[in-house]
């Protein structure tokens, strides 16, 4: 009765479960080489920021040595990748890219045509025959797709070497963790030649475990019921993989553990008296398990010393860390995949996929904190690792970036584009129950956005938003696919799927209707990203009085307060003016949203607006208050001055194209009319000021927290300071009105969510 009971809690209600069905795959069969080919094993090394790259490295006569980069090409890296279980090669590089290796170097003179089954076939001086040094170590780049069915083949009998397996994966058994996503507990198994196969436990370590879990994109690991576990192992019989794992612990793929054979593991069937390797992770709190059709709030996340930012999807973008109350980045000297998965795991991720450099993911302002990190791979944060304090002289060119990995949710399985002329653009279509079966629908266009184009980007693994459609008549579709399924959607920018978005959930209202006039988007790898120099307001602020009959076109374009229509021709107004210098630190050119066949023509000033608004100038009082304001058309967006080595695109004479290139600024010069604020009316005080690029969201951006800047600001009624210019939202005293914002907005839609929830329509009313 108890083994039946133990049975009923893993999910299956009649006892002893039968096995589960395998689906048939295409074997992988290993090449058949001639006998005279020295038998060689391979595996990359050195310093890696991702774990298929590195130093090539072979293993011969007992020995591990390195290959020479002379006449080494992309076919000779083909053929390494593929004797390694990866589908193709991406690149290669020569002069120990990854470090210089120790021993012997095995091979030089390497050439290949790319379809030898080993780097022993490749035409070479011969093995061991050699005049380079390991100054000369060649690298190499795979594709992160393994071989389907690729099994490794132990040639060497040496349990010391890397077996290259060709997935792992975390099954759940309790039928408790089957429902949970992400899946956070059950075996360890390893796909070998096509099936799938549990690890034995015997030689397992807790090292190993957080490298498993640190792969699914958990942080950590925790203890689990192993009775459960133990009990279910003498029922069904497993079968075990041939092989034993032996991590450190800071690896961030098993590939780069120590696998050889398992002593336990014979005749693929007893574990010497252990069971099944198991895993329990523990998640971070933006991935807690949760139902799939349950509704989720997104996740926001605590204030922290480090921070990802300018990246597409969750759990990338470049490293910035907070040092004096000031946001900085970290320089790339020396930056690892360790150092990496140091800063993914502290922001509750798993460990680190990609080590990225050269500002991969868009430049940063402020100061450069750390340079030179060095990091053991245990450390609670990345301001735990040492770093040179005393190495100056990088530039944001260098700013250091990761990628993580992040738990699968399943977001993608519940989204998809369709009709669009390419697989990055098309009619947003969302999957939902209805009537007890699931059903697509589209999304109801009023009120779609960028910042909901841009969550349905992340939530499909296409990078950033760069059209967010209203309109998708000319695109075709299915008709089964026409119905509303989903409207009021509204959208912070953090959530990772849509449905986390606040939206009208049964209660659906959409008078346009779905179809072909739903939500659309497209999306793009790349993105732009407008930073104000908070430098440059800061120096270039004063005040002017200026005769009303002199501003008769800044009035007719709003850029006075509602009180100068009541103000005399003779009259001046007071104008708080400053020069505005706006950096392109994306990864792509910033264009304005409106083609140029559409932009408006203004008589006054005679120019064109490619978009009426492009910037917000505001003056607050301390309590958040707005008490004057401005704005600015961009009626000339262009590259005013760029840095060393970028040349200029955009030039607004002649009816010029309007943009910002990458690394290059634009600057509204405080002569320029509109460059101002109108402070006539304001009385002596102490002020914030306030600027906002962008603030429609109008066009796309990778990072739309730092188009804020702030000062501090205090006006006399004859002279006015500016000081204390920050980027970004956060400052010393963040405004109440603010505050109160947040607060009212959290209770509104906790209300909304319960009232949508309610099914009497009397209370619901």
């Amino acid at each position: 009765r108890w083994s039946t009971h133990i049975y009923e809690h893993l999910g299956y209600p009649h006892g002893y479960p039968q096995g589960y069905p395998e689906p048939e795959q295409e074997q992988y069969s290993a090449p058949e080489l001639p006998p005279d080919t020295p038998r060689i094993q391979l595996r990359l090394a050195g310093d890696k920021r991702k774990h298929n790259e590195g130093r090539v490295e072979v293993f011969y006569d007992g020995e591990w040595g390195t290959v020479c980069d002379d006449d080494f090409s992309i076919h000779s890296a083909q053929v390494v990748c593929r004797e390694l279980g990866y589908l193709e090669a991406v690149s290669w590089f020569p002069s120990s890219k990854y470090g210089k290796g120790e021993g012997r170097i095995w091979f030089d003179n390497v050439q290949c045509n790319g379809k030898e089954k080993t780097l022993a076939l490749c035409t070479s001086n011969g093995i061991g025959v050699s005049d380079c040094k390991h100054t000369e170590d060649v690298g190499v780049v795979c594709s992160d797709k393994r071989i389907p069915g690729f099994k490794f083949i132990n040639s060497m009998a040496n349990n010391s070497l890397n077996i290259q397996v060709e997935d792992v994966r975390i099954r759940a058994i309790l039928s408790s963790y089957r429902k949970r996503v992400p899946v956070t507990e059950g075996y360890v198994e390893v796909k070998d030649g096509g099936k799938w196969k549990q690890i034995c436990d015997v030689e397992w370590t807790k090292h190993n475990s957080r490298v498993i879990c640190g792969m699914f994109g958990f942080p950590g690991e925790r203890k689990y019921n192993a009775r459960v576990y133990k009990m279910f192992a003498r029922r069904r019989k497993p079968s075990y993989w041939d092989y034993s794992v032996n991590c450190t612990g800071n690896e961030a793929h098993v590939s780069s553990c120590k696998l050889g054979h398992a002593m336990a593991a014979k005749a693929n069937s007893t574990c010497g008296g252990g069971t099944p390797v198991v895993v329990s992770c523990v998640p971070g709190r933006a991935f807690s398990p949760t139902s799939m059709t349950g509704f989720r709030k997104a996740f926001k996340q605590e204030q922290t010393l480090v921070r990802l930012r300018g990246g597409a999807i969750v759990g990338e973008g470049r490293v910035e860390v907070l040092k004096n109350g000031e946001w900085g980045t970290i320089c790339d000297d020396n930056w690892s995949l360790l150092s990496a998965t140091v800063v993914c795991r502290e922001l509750g991720f798993g460990s680190a996929k990609e080590a990225l450099s050269g500002g991969r993911l868009g430049q940063g302002m402020g100061p450069v904190h750390m340079n030179e990190i060095e990091c053991s791979g245990f450390e609670k944060s990345i301001t735990e690792c040492f770093f040179n304090k005393e190495s100056l002289g990088c530039s944001h060119e260098e700013d250091a970036a990761v990628r993580c990995n992040v738990p699968a949710m399943g977001f993608q399985e519940r989204l998809r584009l369709s009709g669009g002329r390419n697989p990055n653009e098309g009619r947003v279509e969302v999957l939902v129950e209805r009537n007890g079966s699931q059903a697509w629908g589209t999304v109801c266009s009023d009120g779609w956005g960028t910042i909901e184009a841009m969550v349905v980007c992340r939530q499909l693994d296409l990078g950033f938003a760069s059209n967010a459609f209203q309109e998708t008549w000319y695109w075709p579709g299915e008709v089964s696919a026409d119905p509303v399924v989903m409207s009021g959607v509204r959208c912070s920018g953090t959530e990772m799927s849509l449905s986390q978005c606040l939206h009208h959930g049964a209660h659906l209202t959409c008078p346009k209707g779905g179809g072909r006039n739903a939500a659309g988007v497209s999306c793009s790898e790349t993105a732009p990203d407008l930073v104000l120099n908070p430098q440059i307001v800061e120096q270039t602020t004063y005040m002017e009085d200026r005769p009303m009959f002199m501003l008769q076109c800044a009035y007719e374009e709003n850029c006075l307060s509602t009180t100068s229509s009541e103000t005399p021709a003779n009259s001046y107004r007071r104008l708080l003016r400053f020069s505005s210098q706006i950096h392109n630190n994306g990864q792509s050119d910033f264009r304005p949203k409106a083609e140029r066949h559409s932009w408006v023509w203004h008589d006054c000033h005679s120019h064109y607006h490619s978009m009426e608004v492009f910037t917000h100038y505001d003056l607050l009082s301390l309590n958040g208050t707005k008490v004057a304001e401005g704005h600015k058309a961009s009626f000339c967006l262009e590259d005013t001055d760029c840095e060393e080595g970028i040349e200029k695109r955009y030039e607004c004479a002649n009816f010029g194209e309007q943009g910002i290139t990458v690394g290059c600024w634009d600057t509204y010069r405080h002569d320029i009319d509109c460059q101002w604020i109108d402070i006539t009316d304001i009385k002596p005080g102490d002020y914030i000021f306030q600027v906002v690029i962008n603030p429609n969201y109008e066009v796309p951006e990778s990072d739309y927290s730092n188009n804020f800047m702030k000062c501090r600001c205090r006006y006399d009624g004859h002279r006015i300071w500016m000081y204390s210019c920050h980027n970004g939202k956060a400052m010393v005293h963040q405004p109440l009105v603010e505050r109160q914002f947040y607060i009212i907005h959290a209770v509104l839609l906790r209300c909304s969510t319960t009232l949508l929830d309610l099914k009497d329509n009397s209370t619901r009313k």
